[in-house]
């Protein structure tokens, strides 16, 4: 068993980020197996070295030790780039110019009884520059995003089924399998960004590439990436990669029910560690 933390340094961790650590990292240990830590710092202009020094101080005043030197996303942008020449090369991916703006104008014009639909990564992209056929084969463009033309990337795969298995969060539960059906990926996921215009890679692409790399075998996060899933066993089949096993565990929520997030300061390990708390103590507040 093969286990993996992957927090990105934008911000400080939370009770959350807390809760998903100690799981995949308690998880592995029992088992005798291997817990990784990898920084997601693909957004370059918003990670800090202070908050990934921030990371491994937090993980370790937690009790979370990690196998081996964390993987860094930074220092990998040139095997995000020959996943893309290879997307590319097939014809599976195709340059985008437009905005949020321009998407969400597009997803909110006038149609016949149509409303606009919301997938993983917000709106699903209307195709407004999906070319009408096959681009010829040339240099990949640089400076600008990449979309997965996923109509293509459906025929490319062929027929063959498409799913994950669910592991269940507490003892006892059965795993079960999750189907993923080419309907549901048209319907509720769309093309994709793949590239964007500053970096050669999106975190749909890289956390694929990167799980392989690391040979995880247990993918052990939040429930709110449920639905990226599904897009991530796409990208696997494309690329030849091995699917991992999955749990997306329950969020850790506010008093109003508002599921934790960095702007969340009150609930940052380093204020617990601030006021005098222990480990212990924030085990008791995740419920573990």
């Amino acid at each position: 068993m093969i286990t993996r933390f992957a927090p990105s340094p934008t911000g400080p961790l939370h009770l959350g980020h807390a809760y998903s650590a100690w799981l995949a990292h308690d998880t592995a240990r029992k088992e005798g197996g291997t817990f990784l830590l990898r920084i997601e710092d693909i957004d370059r202009t918003r990670s800090r070295d202070a908050w990934e020094q921030q990371i491994y101080d937090d993980l370790s005043w937690l009790g979370i030790t990690w196998d081996g030197t964390p993987m860094r996303q930074s220092d990998r942008v040139s095997v995000y780039e020959d996943a893309l020449a290879t997307l590319w090369k097939r014809g599976l991916v195709y340059p985008c110019s437009c905005s949020r703006k321009d998407i969400a104008a597009a997803a909110n014009a006038p149609q016949e009884g149509s409303e606009p639909v919301f997938g993983p990564d917000g709106l699903v992209y209307p195709g407004t520059c999906r070319p009408n056929r096959p681009h010829p084969v040339g240099d990949m463009p640089e400076g600008i995003a990449l979309r997965l033309d996923l109509t293509a990337a459906l025929q490319h795969i062929g027929s063959g089924r498409l799913g994950f298995v669910e592991n269940g969060e507490t003892n006892g539960s059965q795993r079960r399998n999750v189907a993923v059906t080419s309907d549901d990926l048209i319907s509720t996921v769309g093309d994709i960004v793949l590239s964007r215009k500053d970096f050669p890679g999106s975190y749909h692409l890289s956390v694929v590439l990167d799980d392989a790399a690391q040979n995880i075998t247990h993918v052990i996060r939040g429930k709110d990436l449920f639905d990226a899933t599904k897009i991530h066993v796409l990208l696997q089949r494309l690329l030849g990669l091995p699917t991992p096993l999955y749990l997306h565990h329950r969020l850790i929520r506010d008093e109003t029910g508002r599921r934790l997030a960095k702007r969340d300061d009150a609930r940052a390990i380093a204020q617990y560690r601030k006021v005098g708390a222990t480990p212990d103590d924030l085990r008791t507040l995740v419920g573990l």
